[in-house]
């Protein structure tokens, strides 16, 4: 296996990505991504030697100043005070892993020889991504047009020797940090700042890990509900194939049959039931789970798309001999799909919530608040209310952030996606997720042990033999967040390959 992956025409997928980073793979240009990148920057430096006439944000001021012309000496600190102006990024930093990403997609765009960008200037991205440099990046700031303005301007900082890195878990001013690999400030030339911070690369970048965390989260989500399913001692049909046939979703078509998989050789499954049917929470699990999947299929198209895109401007065709003035950074396809994420995987939390309801409402001869002595003992009755304000909390999130649009830079800029608010929206609300469905573990697996000595199938078994090694069965009060918490952890040790979550969305 190759150290290197080699930045070419090939496209990135969401599974490449995640290998680069198992394999904690080097980048490295191909040839042909040289030979585009130089060709532009040849072709853009002739152009402004013979031409007479303005071209945006290349010998113009940016924005609403697009109409003051720029001298031919001045075009440097042009592109330096553009990075140093637009650096207005606050809040929370983002997250080191996500900011790897933004690193990776930022070099793939500009490879594609439309930027008009030193070679130079793609190498030393290549080297941060290479080095475990990583820039530090605010995740508010962004109007998710006009590019990812201010959290681009912050990854770019540092090559022109301003802002903070992170390098081996220790912080570093850029001076600092290019002092200590003998690299010089990157001197920028004619349209290399608009390069840089125009582009999708901080909404792209969420997307392809909250499709990561979504993925792993939607496969957690049917394993625990099929805990759920036989600690309620629910029934089997409502996921027999022939039904889904006849309404043949393929998400809802795979979770049916996942359930099916996931529950072969259960004793509690197949026994006798005294009851006709299940609550929706449980007897609609294909159908809800199943739309979720579908989402996550539209939403990878999107990013995947998106990050395999030339999303800066303006855009150079040097074949074609045109330099156009388009509107690629608008984040407009993201913010949609962003959105629709945050929605899909708000639903899956509802549901959940909602069997852990049922679990604890001391239905089908277990007992109220899954614990002996209730009354005495109050059980699981809080961790209920947890989940029930997690759940609130995303119906907020999952708000539309696309259906929002502020006027900036005196009108010119006046209709924004505000993607990148749905990007971290969506990153708070799938870790909501991550803990709702860890407060249902909890309670399915307390709900199973009064079904012995019935045991549920060989495969489930197992999973739960794992669990209760990191959280014991409960007999009676104990402070419960430590349990909600260690089930949050043991949730994300669960070793799922991302090449099975992402085998045509659906792997079993």
């Amino acid at each position: 296996m190759s150290e290197f992956h080699h930045i070419s025409s090939e496209k990135l997928d969401i599974v490449t990505i995640y290998n680069i980073f198992k394999d904690k793979k080097k980048l490295k240009l191909s040839y042909e991504a040289i030979q585009r990148i130089t060709n532009c920057k040849e072709y853009l430096d002739n152009k402004l030697k013979e031409a007479e006439k303005p071209f945006y944000g290349i010998n113009t001021g940016f924005g609403s100043l697009y109409n003051v012309e720029i001298s031919k000496k001045d075009l440097t600190k042009l592109q330096e005070n553009l990075v140093m102006s637009h650096a207005c990024g606050t809040g929370d930093r983002v997250p080191e892993n996500i900011v790897k990403v933004m690193l990776l997609l930022k070099i793939q765009s500009l490879s594609y020889g439309h930027s008009g960008v030193q070679l130079e200037t793609v190498n030393r991205l290549i080297d941060f991504f290479n080095n475990d440099i990583f820039p530090f990046v605010y995740t508010q700031g962004s109007l998710g047009a006009s590019g990812d303005l201010a959290p681009l301007a912050h990854l770019a900082l540092p090559l022109i020797g301003k802002g903070k890195v992170v390098h081996n878990k220790v912080e570093y001013t850029a001076e600092e940090i290019l002092e200590k690999f003998d690299w010089k400030p990157i001197q920028l030339e004619a349209k290399e700042g608009l390069a840089l911070l125009n582009g999708t690369q901080f909404m792209s970048s969420y997307g392809v890990y909250l499709l990561m965390m979504s993925h792993k989260t939607s496969y957690l989500a049917d394993l625990i509900a099929s805990i759920s399913l036989d600690a309620f001692d629910g029934r089997i049909e409502p996921f027999h194939d022939l039904v889904h046939q006849v309404r043949p979703h393929l998400g809802q078509l795979k979770v049916a049959r996942r359930f099916n998989e996931f529950l072969k050789g259960s004793e509690l499954i197949t026994r006798e039931k005294q009851h006709v049917q299940d609550p929706y929470s449980f007897r609609c699990i294909p159908q809800v789970h199943g739309a979720t999947k579908d989402t996550l299929d539209f939403v990878e198209k999107v990013i995947v798309t998106e990050i395999n895109s030339v999303t800066d401007n303006p855009n150079i065709f040097h074949e074609e001999d045109l330099i156009i003035s388009g509107g690629n950074f608008h984040g407009q396809p993201l913010a949609l799909a962003l959105d629709y994420l945050k929605i899909a995987m708000a639903e899956i939390g509802n549901i959940s919530e909602r069997r852990t309801f049922q679990l604890v409402s001391g239905l089908r001869g277990l007992p109220a608040f899954l614990v002996d002595n209730p009354g005495l003992n109050s059980g699981f009755m809080i961790p209920q209310y947890t989940a029930a304000s997690i759940v609130s909390a995303n119906k907020q999130l999952a708000t539309p952030a696309s259906i929002d649009s502020i006027v900036s830079s005196n009108g010119q800029e006046d209709h924004v996606s505000m993607g990148a608010n749905a990007a971290t929206q969506a990153y708070s609300l799938i870790r909501n997720v991550e803990r709702v469905i860890a407060i249902e573990l909890m309670n399915a697996s307390q709900a199973i042990a009064f079904r012995n000595p019935s045991k549920t199938s060989p495969f489930l078994e197992s999973f739960l033999e794992q669990y209760r090694k990191e959280v014991s069965f409960v007999e009676k009060d104990r402070v419960l967040h430590d349990d909600i918490e260690a089930s949050i952890d043991f949730l994300s040790k669960v070793d799922i390959e991302v090449e099975e979550l992402f085998l045509n969305n659906y792997g079993i």
